[in-house]
């Protein structure tokens, strides 16, 4: 039975499901941040997942990330599954800007992550809802 990591579950904001994945903001408001969580159990890598699987995540990882670009006008797309802190199988997928605060280099560990405000965590979720419909 699948159980989203305790540490995602803390640090992220559900924005609901596609097929194949939870879909979670990063409540980082530096950077536009999704995260998508296969809800497959005992998963940590993208080749443990059945072949369809795979496709469907790529499916949606590249749906996400094109919505995401269109709707921010990002410099960059950045899609990771690095797993080192939380080992569940999840997708980040950040826009990056030239010029953000941690240009040109990773995000990670940059800076303190800075939290939504509620009213920006409102709007950053109706920002969100025409990318969201293209996973359902």
């Amino acid at each position: 039975m699948f159980e989203l990591h305790p540490r995602l579950a803390a640090d992220t904001q559900s924005l609901g499901c596609s097929r194949l994945c939870e879909i979670r903001l990063m409540n980082d408001s530096t950077w536009p941040w999704i995260i998508l969580v296969p809800t497959i159990h005992d998963i940590r890598e993208i080749y443990q997942l059945e072949p369809a699987q795979q496709f469907r995540l790529i499916e949606e990882s590249s749906a996400l990330s094109k919505g995401m670009m269109d709707l921010f006008g990002g410099d960059k797309m950045n899609v990771a599954a690095l797993g080192n802190m939380v080992p569940q199988l999840h997708l980040h997928h950040i826009v990056r800007f030239e010029g953000d605060p941690a240009w040109p280099g990773p995000v990670w560990g940059k800076q303190a992550p800075v939290p939504y405000s509620e009213q920006a965590l409102a709007q950053m979720i109706a920002k969100l809802q025409p990318v969201l419909q293209h996973l359902a």
